[in-house]
C-alpha cells in the first residue's frame, strides 16, 4: 500500500463531506477515518442519528438499505416464509397497487427486488411486470411489507434476530423518518455505523458466511441475489453491479459500466448522499463511505480511483 497514495485518498474523502470512511482488505482494516456533519447541510442533519460506541456517526444510509433488505427477503426465501415467483399480493393482499386485478396478480416478489414491477412512483400500472426496470422506491418498499407478512414479526425483530445479531452489528436499527421525506415513499430508514455497513459488506465478501463460520445466506440465494437482472445488467436484486456494458439507474440509461475505475467484479449498495458500500471479491475489498452529498458529480469514479492507485 503506498503511504503517498493513501494521504491522497484519505484528503479526497475528507473533502466531499464525508463522516465516515473505512477501507478493509482481506480482513485487515487500511483506512479507518470519521469527521463531524457538515454544518451547513440542514437536509443531511435529518439524517444523522448520535453516535455509535466507536464514537463515528449513525447515519440513515438512504438507499444503501435497499441490499440489506435483499438479504432478508432472501433469508425468508431460505427459510420458505417467502416464494420469490409468488405474486406479491399473496402476501399482502390484493389492490396494494393501482394496476386491475389481473395486472397486479402477474407481479411477483422477485419484480419488486429486481425494479421490474411495471408499476410507476404512485403504483399505476406502467408496463408488464419483468420487462422494464424502473428505478422505483415506493414499490421497492412493499418489499419490507412483505417480510412482515410472511414472517409475521416486526421488521425490527427480524433483522436484528436474522441479521444484525448474527453479525455482530450493534449499531444498526430501524428509525422512523421524519414526515417531510414521507414523499420518497419509504418512511423507514436504515440507521447504521461505518464500522457495522463493514460487518455486512464482509458477509457479502464471504458469499453469505459471517466471520464466525455462521451461514447467513444460502449458496444458491446468494448466487441468485447478485445475477445480472435481464431488464437491467447493472442490477440484481436490490444491488447495484459493476461490469456490465450499460447501465440503467435512475436517471435513465449510459453506456460503460456502473464505476469504470472500480473491479469489474464490484457489487454496491448505494444510497442517496452517497452512502455507499462497496465489495470486491477479486480483491479481497470492503469500502465503506457515509456522509453528506459529495460535491464532485463524479464522485464514485474519482473515489475508485484513488482506491485503485493505494492498493494496486
Amino acid at each position: 500500500m503506498s503511504p503517498e497514495a493513501r494521504a491522497r485518498l484519505l484528503d479526497y474523502v475528507r473533502g466531499q463531506n464525508s463522516t465516515g470512511f473505512l477501507v478493509i482488505r482481506d480482513g485487515r482494516v487500511l483506512v479507518e477515518a470519521n469527521w463531524p456533519a457538515p454544518a451547513a447541510d440542514r437536509a443531511f442533519a435529518a439524517f444523522v442519528h448520535g453516535r455509535a460506541r466507536d464514537g463515528a456517526l449513525l447515519v440513515d444510509v438512504a438507499s444503501a438499505q435497499k441490499s440489506f433488505v435483499s438479504v432478508l427477503v432472501t433469508m425468508a426465501a431460505d427459510k420458505r416464509l417467502v416464494d420469490l415467483d409468488a405474486p406479491v399480493s399473496r402476501y399482502i393482499g390484493q389492490g396494494w397497487s393501482r394496476a386491475s386485478p389481473a395486472e397486479e396478480a402477474r407481479i411477483r416478489v422477485v419484480d419488486v427486488l429486481t425494479m421490474s414491477s411495471g408499476l410507476d412512483k404512485s403504483f399505476g400500472y406502467a408496463a408488464p411486470a419483468g420487462t422494464v426496470f424502473s428505478y422505483n422506491t415506493p414499490v421497492y418498499a412493499v418489499a419490507k411489507r412483505i417480510l412482515v407478512a410472511s414472517a409475521k414479526r416486526p421488521l425490527d425483530a427480524i433483522t436484528r434476530d436474522w441479521l444484525t445479531a448474527p453479525l455482530g452489528m450493534r449499531d444498526t436499527a430501524w428509525r422512523k423518518r421524519p414526515a417531510a421525506f414521507a414523499e420518497v415513499g419509504n418512511d423507514s430508514g436504515l440507521v447504521t455505523s461505518p464500522r457495522d455497513m463493514a460487518r455486512f459488506g464482509g458477509m457479502i465478501l464471504n458469499r453469505g458466511v459471517a466471520e464466525n463460520g455462521k451461514r447467513i445466506v444460502s449458496e444458491k440465494g446468494f448466487a441468485a441475489m447478485f445475477a445480472r437482472s435481464a431488464v437491467n445488467p447493472a442490477y440484481g436484486r436490490l444491488w447495484w453491479l459493476n461490469g456490465s456494458a450499460y447501465v440503467i439507474g435512475p436517471r435513465g440509461r449510459r453506456d460503460g459500466p456502473l464505476v469504470p475505475a472500480a473491479p469489474a467484479d464490484m457489487v454496491a449498495a448505494l444510497g442517496a448522499f452517497d452512502n455507499q458500500l462497496y465489495v470486491v471479491p477479486s480483491r479481497g475489498l470492503v469500502v465503506v463511505r457515509t456522509g453528506a452529498a459529495a460535491p464532485d458529480k463524479n464522485f464514485d469514479q474519482q473515489l475508485w480511483q484513488h482506491l485503485m492507485d493505494m492498493v494496486r
